[in-house]
């Protein structure tokens, strides 16, 4: 059987000394007679970690109806304190900070108007939970209350309420079914039915760092406060009252028997609450609700027999162990804990006897192949032991083997051999082929494999049985004969000097490791295997290649009149005008190229013809690039670039007369001719006297006959006219002349 212990620590530890420290109880009841009851409050508390200890004078207050108003508060100290051992157990380990402490209050007390026909309540309230908590919300900032109630029917009957029989466990393990019995007995044998319910909340911070501590909110309330009660706010998913755990299956109650059963998938702290609701004769009596803490635990086997094989499916504790390679095995023991261990030995039985062996591994040699029993016994006939059961199966040994042949000096197919056999009774029932060179084979027992490169390649087969034992073998399979046939690919056999080509070898298999000579014909030759050569003279070449393998093996092959070499083309143009300008744009293109068949002109840039002679007109003045592409025959392509200066020329005329009259004829002096791109223009007007009556630096300005165009009206006569401006190429202007104002 497996013993369990503890390798996850509980977070119990308590970071303050404000009472972080409830872990559960419960309030019950004892009806004395004549109105006298004695009360009875079973408090659980983690004392690790230095949290609030039982309170003494704890406040406990006694409501009748919806009186917000308690009829009176009782302060009582607990009678008993008692630390809860967790179940004996010598194979369990606990953690070191596991404690668990339950308090016990008992009081007494008579009831003047009684019986009633209003209930009684009785509480008391006290933060706080413990942070650690996994399934409610913020229970670090939370309490508990712990009420009970006596309903008018019970006062009447003098009932007592149903007490339970035992506290639960402490610690519960992850992953392993739990069966609990949460049962109560009841001194009136009344029915009771059990149901899990919500923890009720009490309390809060107050008090630390502001507030009162006897409030509401506080840590202590006292009194404590009234009804109803707040429930328990769940984490969720997965959590509720009615799946207070998780689990799978999910942890619940039975309703008639109390046996609280599932198994728990996560670690940490649960708060839990279960409700007895006691019955007679169909009527409610009362409501007893014992809120509690569950731990749960990442529990393991203290001592666990363990070889590390296949576990025989449904059985607990039992080994398959087979083997493909003879007939001995070597078992080891991967048992845990085995400082714990002081005792082992391993049985095997073999032909009607057993054979003892008390070394913590061990290496067993069968007489043959065929099926044996054995057994691991960890700490024998001890109360914390284990043994596991072994089922061991001896398969004949698979011996794989396999040979090849080619022919080495011409390049052809390898044929592989397949030499594998089974030292026993047995057939071989499948096989794989790994050849090197990614190619897998398991359809021929004997394949035949062409590589397409040479080299030294790992080939693997691996066979299996019907058993599905399997094993395999490689070896270095050296391939390197010389290619059956030289194929060469040049990326052209036909241009023009000079001619960059490129050789692509396309024979195989061939690498590195081979001795290459390439001959072009001219007088140059290459040991690269597909070499990049430069024909510089026109002609007809022959080109050989010779190949010689590792091993020595030559092949060689000459192509004849492989490649010719043609004159080059040769691009030339001129034009007419050779000095076009603005006035004169248009310019003639003449074609003098050598070898063409093909002309592309393009003019800064963009093609503007396909001719050999064409005549374009140019937009704009300036340099302009005219370049001339012209293809050969077989495609080779020659450019010529030439530069074309259009010239900006610039005109500019003055009249010698005009009449400002307003008449709309020849009211205005101005120039006129091709000004663009002119700079610094400036008209300046003289009278005879050396006074100058109008100036402007817009050539588009005319004079008006009056003195800056805003003045008084210049007198009918001749004025001088200076022009001045600087031309699109930086060159100065300079005009004098004479204008006649008629008046």
């Amino acid at each position: 059987m497996k013993h369990l212990y503890l390798i996850a620590t509980l977070l119990i530890a308590s970071t303050t000394l404000s009472a972080k420290h409830i872990i559960g109880g419960v309030l019950t009841y004892e009806c004395l007679g004549g109105g006298n009851y004695r009360f009875t409050m079973k408090m659980y508390r983690d004392c690790a970690g230095g949290g609030a200890n039982f309170d003494f004078n704890a406040p406990f207050s006694i409501y009748k109806g919806g009186n917000p108003v308690p009829e009176t508060t009782i302060y009582i100290s607990p009678s008993i304190v008692t630390n809860i051992q967790p179940e004996a157990n010598p194979c369990l380990e606990l953690p070191p900070n596991l404690c668990v402490q339950e308090g016990i209050y008992v009081f007494e007390y008579q009831f003047s108007d009684w019986p009633s026909d209003e209930s009684y309540h009785i509480s008391y309230q006290r933060c706080c939970r413990n942070e650690s908590i996994t399934n409610i919300k913020t229970p670090g900032d939370v309490g508990a209350t712990f009420t009970v109630e006596l309903t008018p029917l019970s006062q009447s009957l003098c009932n007592n309420s149903p007490v339970y029989n035992s506290f639960p466990p402490i610690v519960i393990c992850v992953n392993e079914p739990l069966v609990y019995d949460h049962s109560a007995v009841d001194p009136e044998g009344d029915q009771l039915v059990y149901e899990l319910c919500s923890p009720l909340l009490g309390g809060g911070l107050g008090g630390l760092g502001g507030g009162n501590p006897n409030a509401c909110d506080g840590i202590a309330p006292d009194p404590a406060c009234p009804p109803p009660y707040e429930f328990a706010g769940y984490v969720n998913p997965p959590y509720s009252p009615l799946n207070p755990m998780g689990g799978n299956p999910q942890v619940t109650i039975d309703p008639v028997t109390g046996m609280l059963t599932g198994t728990p998938m996560m670690q940490g702290q649960f708060s839990v609450a279960v409700c007895i609701y006691e019955y007679r004769n169909g009527q409610l009596l009362s409501v007893v609700r014992r809120d509690f803490q569950f731990n749960v635990a990442n529990c393991e086997p203290l001592i666990n027999a363990d070889i590390g094989g296949e576990n025989v499916a449904g059985v607990n504790d039992s080994y398959f162990v087979r083997t493909c390679n003879g007939p001995t095995i070597s078992l080891n023991n991967l048992s845990t804990n085995p400082a714990n261990i002081s005792d082992w030995r391993w049985e095997f039985y073999i032909a009607d006897s057993t054979h003892v062996f008390d070394t913590w591994d061990v290496t067993v040699t069968f007489p043959e192949s065929g099926v044996y029993e054995g057994v691991l016994l960890l700490n024998p006939n001890s109360d914390c032991g284990d043994t596991a059961s072994l089922l061991i199966e001896i398969y004949p040994e698979l011996v794989p083997a396999f040979e090849y042949t080619y022919d080495t000096c011409v390049a052809g197919p390898v044929s592989f051999n397949n030499l594998s056999f089974i030292d026993g009774p047995g057939v071989i029932d499948s096989f794989r082929w790994s050849l090197g060179d990614g190619t897998i084979d398991t359809t021929f027992t004997n394949p035949v494999h062409i590589y397409d490169e040479p080299g030294v390649v790992a080939v693997n087969l691996e066979i299996w049985d019907e058993h599905g034992c399997s094993r395999d073998t490689s070896r270095a399979v050296v391939y390197k004969p010389v290619p059956a046939l030289l194929l060469v690919r040049p990326n052209d056999t036909v241009s023009c000097a000079p001619a960059t080509l490129f050789f692509n070898n396309l024979s195989f298999p061939i690498d590195p490791t081979y001795a290459i000579r390439w001959d072009f014909g001219d007088g140059d030759t290459s040991a690269v295997i597909s070499p990049v050569h430069v024909y510089r003279q026109e002609g007809l070449y022959d080109v050989e290649l010779g190949i010689t393998s590792p091993i020595g093996c030559h092949i060689d092959t000459l192509y004849k009149d492989l490649i010719q070499i043609l004159a080059p083309p040769v691009a030339g143009f001129y034009f007419d005008p050779t000095e076009p300008d603005n006035f004169h744009p248009e310019v003639s293109f003449f074609d003098q190229s050598i070898h063409a068949v093909h002309w592309d002109w393009f003019i800064n840039g963009q093609l503007v013809s396909q001719n050999p002679d064409f005549d374009y007109s140019f937009p704009d003045t300036g340099i302009q690039q005219v370049k001339l592409i012209v293809t050969h025959p077989e495609f080779c392509l020659d450019t010529l670039v030439q530069y074309i200066d259009v010239r900006p020329k610039v005109t500019f005329f003055l009249p010698n007369a005009f009449t400002p009259n307003e008449d709309t004829v020849n009211d205005f002096f101005s120039g006129t001719g091709v000004t663009r791109g002119i700079t610094n223009f400036r008209l300046e007007i003289w009278d005879r006297w050396g006074q100058r009556i109008f100036e402007t630096g817009n050539p588009k300005e005319a004079w008006n006959g009056r003195v800056n165009n805003t003045g008084r009206q210049a007198p009918g006569g001749v004025y001088v006219c200076l022009v001045s401006f600087t031309g699109p190429r930086g060159e100065p202007f300079e005009h004098k002349g004479f204008a006649t104002l008629i008046r």
